[in-house]
């Protein structure tokens, strides 16, 4: 026999977010996909962005059927005038965004020796720069009200490094930088800033194909850790996670 809670419903019909609105850059796809549709699951309005109009209008479709208020615009927000146009048409649509999960990323590997300066610049930009001029943006009306949840997506390649990784290593490491000090220039606001780091992902993210597909995360997994995040008491936060498969590939 299934065992039954208290009040005998799934906690998900509760949709803890409700009346939230949450912004996930590089929605579009992969990680942010999922990421965006968890937390429309959740009771969240949703506003989407991305650079492929396409991928970006499939996101969409998907998530109309949450029955969730949505905002999809083509972003690419690297660029600051983009990213205001971007966060005035989410405001204008859904209302003051609460959640905000930077999650724009690209990886380029080999050797840093190999890399051009526009190697470096693609991939600081749109990894570490996007979550700076993203915030930016977003912090000032959480900070009018005392409130709001920023998360940013790393990786574990932010903590441990590999051949090949020079420029994304050095992308991630950024971002945990500017993570922590973000959470601590933020939290006496009420504001609570959180970073992610996942391992390898399922996902067309890079050309990096892990050895054993079967072991690695799924979007989902990532997720899940979002929801971890956004869910947690309001005396609280988790500022770091480090998420692994079980198994090693």
């Amino acid at each position: 026999m299934a065992r039954i809670n208290g009040t005998n419903e799934d906690p998900r019909e509760k949709k803890p977010l409700t009346g939230g609105v949450a912004l996930v850059t590089g929605g579009s796809r992969g990680i942010g996909r999922a990421i965006a549709h968890r937390l429309a699951l959740l009771g969240a309005s949703v506003s989407i962005c991305g650079r492929d109009r396409a991928a970006l209008e499939e996101s969409a479709r998907e998530l109309a059927k949450i029955g969730v208020p949505l905002h999809t615009q083509v972003a690419d927000v690297t660029k600051p005038a983009n990213v205001s146009d971007l966060v005035a048409g989410t405001e204008s649509t859904l209302g003051p965004i609460t959640i905000l999960v930077n999650n724009a990323g690209i990886g380029l590997f080999g050797p840093a020796h190999e890399r051009t300066e526009a190697d470096w610049d693609r991939v600081l930009d749109t990894n570490l720069k996007s979550v700076f001029l993203v915030s930016r943006a977003v912090a000032p009306s959480m900070i009018r009200r005392s409130s709001g949840d920023i998360i940013n997506i790393s990786s574990l390649a932010g903590k441990n490094t590999f051949t090949g990784g020079g420029v994304y290593c050095a992308s991630k490491w950024g971002v945990l930088g500017l993570s922590g000090c973000m959470a601590e220039d933020l939290r006496e606001h009420g504001i609570r800033v959180s970073v992610i780091c996942p391992g390898s992902v399922a996902t067309d993210f890079s050309g990096r194909s892990p050895k054993d597909a079967s072991k690695v995360l799924s979007p989902e997994d990532v997720a899940h850790a979002v929801e971890a995040i956004v869910t947690q008491g309001p005396r609280s936060f988790l500022s770091e996670i480090h998420l692994r498969p079980l198994r090693k590939p």
